[in-house]
């Protein structure tokens, strides 16, 4: 990959997603303009470019009523804009976000590079590219009460990292700035923004390169020669005005400057990505931001705000505490560079920029013409009369003024483009008049009291809707190629000042779903519609755009150039109205929602998303060959959207069998998902070979002359809205040389979720997974072993009500064995690590067996350093760094500069019996089929039947 110098043409087209020949590219934007013809054929000229359908059914309090209004008018007084770009969900400045945005109508977006693949889950077992789903969803929650539109880069979170170079290594420098600059060129923000400087003060690598590549991204967007296969995507080149970071979290002292991804103090050195400049100084606040300040519309301050937002992430953190806020909290930036040659202590991320309405004309190179500069001045006029004029309890009186500067707007918008302007004005001038014309819209509106909320529904009669009318239908959350849909569209229109005019249908990819098709009465009171539809047969399952053939891989692939940089590929289909307010057309768009009753939640809204008529899935999906040369069972689920008929088989390799070698399938109702068990068997020589490469096996089912070799899985939480993660029925084994201890007793308590309880079962084991219940009351006698899950004492607080039970259990000779936990926990000796995990990230950092005599090292398999061969993501999280001296530390391991970490693996023996501590990701190695995980699992299960 050739590295970026300089800024003028030495990017290349390297593997980035794909990106397409130009040809190819411009091929996409025809697409995607046939989709927004299509979608509004037979309408007025589209009054709002830029906008998208809503995606959530509700909007947040803040978002509604007096408040939402008062938000767009402040939107609306100008055009001031920044991105701030961040490596990971939950890296985001929320408060200074929330200040800005609904402070003073910012407006705001967001560059995260990775989803969070390689952070740990609070909540379940999901992992990987499923975590990323879920991190996604959760930082989208987040957004909104932030109030920023989000942006993705490609880049996998490929788990802890030490240095920026690491980063680099591992993703390619020019793909990341990449990303941002297709982000920057598309988003037009005046400033950027990072929550990191770019140092080791930043501690996590993929921190610092989130801030480096902010600023070098500053100095690139804006020039013509870097990346211009964008411009066939529909981006222009744009510079932002400044760019800033928040100052430094880790603290710099007279020691230096805290580097806690290493634990270790560095010399004092900052590097400006701008200037190419270093400085032994430390940093200074050019910009002190009072996030903490009090809004009275809103009832809070903006820091409870953003807080609230923040504990949306809960499965990084478990969720975020509300902030007990007294109006007080500032944050405080440093300046990196800007055009205007600023520097020094200034009082906001903006200054020495017009930013009102009538800045827009410094758009222009050179003096702006006078018709420009009276006519911005018109449009200021007409937004400052609306907002000083607005009376909350009458928002309807400012629409005769909405209505005036919007005019003015869209004539100004006519003049731009009929102009002598060059092509750089014209389109930089259109862009921000299209957002304030959507501006307008959204306050008309919102002064009108118009609403639209779009699902399907069982019936033109609203099934749903009990004694007092208005319910929703409970129904399906997808529907397959060929199904039938109703869709009730309800429109509000509060002051009956708007009249509607035309309600339709609009689908993601162009293709109709209503020819043919009727629109049916109501019986509904007020304005409800019900459209018939049905799905396509051609129509595309509802997936993500982003794939990678394996967690090896630390990007993303894209399937469709021009959805690169989106949260996910587009819902199937929306709802589209629009009104008239004297002459002015008003469109407003939602998904269209299903909705689902949640025990403990209620009624819960998620977008329609498309599935294919059958989805095929194996459980497990990995596991090893059985010890005792038995068959491997594989379980295949097909499941099918209603009754289907067909037959599944299985793709062996050569010289394997299958028993049946096929079976068929009746699907009679939605829902009917029994597994069929087939017992495959490998060649005998495989089996007495020991230790091999993988081998997969593939699922496959014949219906209705269609073959399906996928299934999907909903990947989420309660209270999350999911979204649909698909997966070849693979099914991948191997022959590992290991052995364990016959008659073991397991007992299992499930922390967040992992997949060792399995991986046990691979072994010969059938672990028991403990509920509370036993664990406080039953006989924990009855276990040779009882294991726990990672983070278990977080996850079940039980766990501390009954450690005088674990520890009994031990003294009287069972094995207790805890893997990696998130803080302090108790223990038979006292043990101890820092507020910040120790963690050894480098996959192949070098073990040594400090024990290699000891019981747990040496039966019934020898483990040596050969067993930590082809790890992956890491070595382990949460090393001790203080434990008792009857603790016996087994290995030690370590990154490269990292002092030696003894605190993986220790054995202790209170009374008769056996304790452990594993920070070794055993629980990450396990599902990849890692020999020496199973080795190193078999020896902690067979402690008991160790010979003294």
């Amino acid at each position: 990959m050739k590295e970026a110098a300089g800024l003028h043409g030495l990017y290349t087209d390297v593997n980035m997603g794909p990106i397409p020949p130009l040809k190819q590219a411009a091929a996409w934007l025809a697409v995607a303009s046939l989709t927004l013809s299509n979608a509004i054929a037979q309408q007025p000229a589209v009054p709002t470019p830029h906008a998208d359908a809503r995606e959530n059914a509700l909007p947040l309090p803040e978002d509604r009523g007096a408040a939402g209004l008062s938000q767009t008018l402040k939107r609306l007084g100008t055009w001031a804009s920044l991105m701030i770009i961040i490596a990971h969900p939950d890296d985001e400045d929320g408060t200074m976000l929330t200040y800005e945005t609904r402070g003073h109508g910012v407006r705001a977006s967001q560059l995260t590079l990775t989803r969070g693949e390689g952070g740990q889950n609070a909540i379940s077992a999901d992992s990987y590219d499923a975590l990323g789903i879920i991190r996604t969803n959760e930082l989208l929650r987040a957004d909104r009460f932030y109030g920023v539109k989000q942006y993705w880069g490609t880049e996998a979170d490929f788990g802890f990292s030490k240095t920026k170079e690491e980063a680099f290594a591992q993703w390619g420098h020019d793909r990341v700035l990449y990303d941002a600059v297709l982000a920057i060129r598309r988003e037009r923000p005046l400033v950027l923004v990072s929550t990191f400087v770019g140092g080791v003060t930043d501690g996590h690598g993929q921190h610092q390169v989130s801030a480096a590549i902010e600023q070098e991204a500053y100095r690139a967007a804006g020039d013509p020669k870097v990346f211009p296969e964008q411009f066939a995507l529909g981006a222009r080149p744009w510079s932002p005005r400044a760019v800033f970071s928040r100052m430094p979290f880790a603290p710099v002292t007279g020691k230096g400057m805290f580097d806690y991804a290493t634990g270790k103090w560095q010399p004092v050195r900052f590097f400006n990505y701008v200037t190419q400049q270093w400085s032994d100084k430390t940093l200074s606040t050019d910009v002190t931001i009072p996030t903490g300040s009090y809004d009275p519309v809103l009832g809070r301050s903006h820091t409870q705000i953003a807080r609230e937002g923040w504990g949306e992430q809960k499965s990084q953190n478990g969720g975020g505490n509300p902030t007990l806020s007294d109006g007080g909290e500032s944050e405080y930036h440093r300046w990196a560079a800007s055009s205007g040659g600023l520097s020094g202590v200034q009082d906001s991320f903006f200054a020495g920029i017009p930013t009102g309405i009538e800045g827009l004309a410094t758009l222009i190179n050179g003096p702006a013409p006078d018709w420009l500069v009276s006519s911005l001045k018109a449009i200021a006029l007409e937004v400052n009369k609306a907002a000083s004029s607005y009376n909350l309890e009458h928002p309807e009186a400012i629409a005769p003024t909405l209505k005036a500067g919007y005019l003015a707007t869209t004539a100004l918008r006519e003049r731009v483009g009929a102009s002598g302007l060059n092509k750089d004005e014209k389109a930089n001038l259109i862009a921000e008049l299209d957002l304030k014309m959507e501006q307008f819209q959204a306050a008309l509106g919102e002064a009108l009291g118009l609403d639209l909320q779009a699902y399907t529904t069982r019936s033109a009669s609203a099934a749903g809707a009990g004694p007092f009318g208005g319910g929703i239908d409970e129904t399906s959350r997808s529907a397959a190629p060929g199904d039938p849909l109703e869709v009730r569209i309800h429109t509000g229109n509060a002051t009956g000042e708007a009249k509607l005019e035309r309600v339709w249908l609009a689908s993601a990819d162009g293709g109709s779903w209503t020819d043919g098709l009727s629109e049916k009465p109501s019986t509904n009171p007020g304005s409800d519609v019900t459209l018939e539809a049905r799905v396509p047969q051609n129509a595309a399952p509802t997936e993500p755009y982003f794939t990678r053939p394996s967690i090896e891989q630390p990007y993303y692939d894209v399937s469709r150039p021009e959805w690169r940089g989106r949260s996910f590929a587009p819902y199937p289909l929306a709802a589209w109205v629009e009104f008239r307010y004297q002459g002015v057309p008003i469109r407003m768009g939602e998904v269209v929602q299903t909705m689902q009753r949640q025990v403990g939640v209620g009624g819960v809204f998620e977008p329609l998303v498309v599935t294919p008529k059958i989805g095929v899935r194996v459980s497990p999906e990995a596991q090893i060959l059985p010890l005792d040369g038995s068959p491997v069972p594989v379980r295949v689920t097909v499941h099918t959207e209603g009754p289907a008929d067909g037959k599944v088989r299985l793709k062996l390799p050569a010289g394997w069998t299958s028993q049946p070698a096929e079976a068929e399938f009746h699907r009679k109702v939605y829902g009917d998902t029994a597994a069929m068990l087939f017992e495959v068997k490998p060649p005998s020589e495989l089996q007495d070979a020991g230790a091999n490469k993988p081998f997969a096996i593939q699922a496959e089912a014949d219906s209705g002359g269609h073959t399906y070799r996928s299934g999907w899985q909903r990947i989420g939480y309660l209270g999350l809205r999911p979204y649909n993660q698909y997966r070849q029925a693979e099914f991948k084994t191997r022959a590992v040389d290991v052995k364990i201890a016959p008659g073991l007793r397991v007992g299992y308590v499930m922390g967040t979720g992992d997949m060792v309880p399995e991986a046990m079962e691979g072994l010969g084991i059938a672990p028991h997974l403990l509920t509370t219940n036993e664990l406080l009351s039953s006989d924990l006698a009855a276990w040779d072993v009882i294991m726990l899950g990672i983070r278990a004492y977080s996850a079940r607080p039980e766990l501390g009500m009954i450690q005088g039970r674990l520890d009994a259990f031990v003294q009287s000779g069972g094995t207790l064995i805890v893997q990696y936990q998130s803080g302090t926990f108790p223990a038979p000796f006292p043990l101890a690590m820092d507020r910040t995990p120790v963690r050894v990230v480098e996959e192949a950092a070098p073990v040594t067996i400090l024990a290699p005599q000891d019981k747990l090292m040496s039966w019934p398999n020898q483990i040596t350093a050969h067993d930590f061969d082809g790890w992956v993501e890491e070595r382990g999280h949460s090393f001790l760094d203080t434990w008792d001296p009857a603790y016996t530390p087994l290995t030690e391991t370590a990154d490269a500069g990292q002092d030696p970490q003894r605190g993986g693996l220790l054995v202790a023996h209170p009374g008769k019996g056996t304790y452990v501590y594993m920070a070794y990701a055993l629980y990450r190695q396990l599902p990849e089929l890692v020999p020496g995980s199973y080795r190193l699992l078999a020896n902690l299960l067979s402690v008991p039947k160790a010979a003294n």
